[in-house]
């Protein structure tokens, strides 16, 4: 096409907006050149396709696995139908719903004409134009696929007010209800399919379907990987090793548990804060992403800084931990860690971090400690952590009695959850952007994945252990248990009301597993001192922000009362990372200086780190 196509879409004239005027040239990659040897080519995918079904029904046939697929499936068109009953009850609803969408479909059919034609047609802001799914240039340029693009948003904007205008819904149900339309939105997009995808089709017509006889071959891999479920490569797996160019930092494995081994790292430094540093990562992933490389790592930069560095490095649970509950988390985990400290350093004050669930636990044990009058954890840091879940967002879709029992139901035959499940639900949480543009990528365009830390991370999941797994659903999700001082614990009640110490609340802005709004409202349960910021980015990127990347901001502010929205107008934003404020934080609370320590001290190390336990594969 004429370069004035391309800067504002102006006819042949150069007067008029709209498409330009057939030009053979801008159909010839569409055009089939070899249809012999994209037959072939496509009976070669069937071959692959062929494979990758028998890759998913031999577990299947040898009961390995059990289908569990219908019963996600029947919530959804159970939460669905109750959002189609209230606009089917009344037939001038009926009508309103269908000429809403109608209409619009009309609209575009008239603008698409219109530009045909050559006419001058006045468009709409459009709020989807930076959606990277659509940023082919023919998506636009191109009729065909310019009308699909249109009805696809439109139909899709449609469904979500259909759920947003329903009346008569609780909350829940509407919150799973728009939660399922955009699950269904992300996977009916015309970008997923290879007829509808311009890019797409431009390849499968230029390489003759090779791309296809590709993807279908990485497909049948990663089922078999996945042992008859979809394990969808994100990144080039063969590139990361644990130990090796991952987990570098140098320490030793000084002890270990049924449930953990607990690392402690060399000093950097000549002198070193008096008070260790203990960190207690999720174990719903493995810690080493607060050690990716060195460049990345938080905990080669907090050694770095003279902090005595512990981590807690959690076992990938089997059927043998399927009695571990959360409180065996706490003891022989928080409290093992605290013991070895103890042995390997003297030192009976520590400071703490907990990640994620990691910092849910910690936060019970520390409801715990109080009550049983353990004051070694002098200062608490909380990474991206819920101890209130009002405001939990979507993972609450999947956290409700039914679907907590068939959770349930599904570990007590093996002692666990499967990691692939757990992973499942968090790319769900962005289908749009952790799902199906890597299955486009794979499957259809016949693409091996870039290689990516935090994606090898991502994928190297791990298992929940049956009763620990049972616990948290019902206690955080479900029941909200912690905040409202109903946690149960060693029998008996444990409050957050009971913790005194100074806590560092860090919260990220972009956050979609642990909002800023909901860990800023669990702060309020803390019975003393709580400091509050709010990184920049998300759930990972927003905590591991090396300061000298000189990435994203955070935000801090006064003490945490009243709306979170008014908190976050009134706080100051600072450039960069937040690492060097926390630092400060904790020197504030105890800058005690000592003679750096001996690693492990006059304990006999177990291995060098990162440690077996992180090397176990789900």
């Amino acid at each position: 096409m004429a370069e004035d196509s391309k800067a504002g879409g102006r006819d042949a004239a150069g007067d008029k907006p709209g498409f330009q005027p057939f030009d053979p040239a801008a159909i010839e990659p569409y055009i089939v050149k070899d249809p012999e040897a994209l037959t072939v080519n496509f009976a070669r995918t069937v071959e692959q396709l062929g494979k990758a079904a028998s890759a998913w029904l031999a577990p299947r046939e040898t009961g390995e696995k059990v289908d569990t697929v219908a019963e996600p499936m029947v919530d959804m068109v159970k939460t669905l139908s109750k959002v189609s009953e209230y606009w089917l009850a009344d037939p001038r609803r009926t009508l309103d719903a269908q000429t809403m969408l109608l209409g619009s479909y009309f609209g575009i059919w008239s603008r698409t004409l219109s530009k045909l034609g050559g006419n001058e047609v006045e468009e709409a802001p459009d709020p989807h134009a930076k959606d990277k799914r659509f940023s082919d240039e023919d998506w636009v340029k191109n009729p065909f696929f310019d009308f699909l693009r249109q009805v696809y948003f439109v139909t899709s904007d449609w469904a979500e007010k259909l759920v947003a205008d329903a009346e008569g819904l609780d909350e829940h149900t509407r919150h799973k209800a728009g939660f399922y339309v955009k699950q269904i939105a992300s996977a009916i997009s015309p970008s997923n399919f290879i007829t509808t995808n311009p890019q797409l089709y431009r390849e499968t017509v230029a390489t003759n379907g090779a791309n296809l006889v590709r993807g279908m071959k990485m497909l049948a891999e990663d089922i078999a990987a996945g042992r008859g479920d979809l394990k969808l490569r994100q990144t080039d797996t063969s590139k990361f090793a644990i130990g090796e160019n991952m987990a570098l930092t140098p320490g030793k494995v000084l002890a270990q548990s049924d449930v953990c081994q607990v690392i402690q790292y060399d000093a950097t430094t000549d002198k070193v804060l008096k008070r260790p540093l203990l960190i207690c990562p999720p174990w719903i992933n493995k810690f080493y992403i607060l050690d990716l490389n060195p460049a990345k790592s938080f905990i080669k930069w907090a050694v770095d800084q003279g902090h005595t560095v512990f981590v807690i490095s959690w076992v990938n649970p089997d059927e043998r931990h399927a009695g571990k509950d959360w409180e065996a988390y706490a003891r022989e985990g928080v409290g093992f860690a605290l013991d070895t400290i103890s042995q390997a350093t003297g030192e009976d004050e520590v400071n703490a971090i907990g990640y994620c669930v990691g910092g849910t636990l910690l936060a019970a044990t520390l409801a715990l400690h109080a009550r049983e009058g353990d004051r070694r954890i002098r200062t608490a840091t909380l990474f991206t952590t819920q101890v209130d879940f009002t405001f939990a967002g979507d993972l609450k879709v999947f956290a409700d009695e039914d679907q907590i029992d068939a959770i349930e139901r599904g570990m007590k035959a093996t002692g666990y959850l499967d990691g692939s499940k757990m992973a499942t639900a968090f790319n769900m949480l962005r289908a749009s952007e952790l799902i199906w543009p890597y299955f486009v990528n794979n499957y259809l365009k016949g693409q091996e994945p870039m290689p990516f830390d935090l994606l090898y991370w991502n994928s190297d999941s791990t298992r929940m252990p049956a009763a620990n797994h049972s616990f948290y659903l019902r206690n955080c999700y479900l029941n909200n248990t912690l905040s409202k001082g109903e946690m149960v614990l060693a029998g008996e009640k444990v409050s957050l009301k009971d913790v005194n110490i100074p806590i560092y609340n860090l919260a990220t802005k972009e956050d979609h597993i642990a909002p800023a709004k909901s860990v800023f409202v669990g702060s309020k349960y803390f019975g003393g001192k709580v400091t509050y910021v709010m990184a920049g980015s998300g759930h990972i990127a927003g905590v591991v922000n090396p300061p000298d990347k000189m990435k994203y901001q955070f935000w801090t502010g006064g003490p945490v009362k009243g709306e979170f929205e008014d908190w976050v107008k009134k706080a100051e934003e600072t450039p960069g990372s937040w690492w060097p404020h926390w630092h400060e934080w904790i020197k504030a609370e105890d800058d005690r200086m000592v003679p750096a320590r001996k690693t492990g001290g006059t304990m006999n190390s177990i291995e060098e780190a990162p440690g077996s336990y992180v090397r176990v594969r789900a």
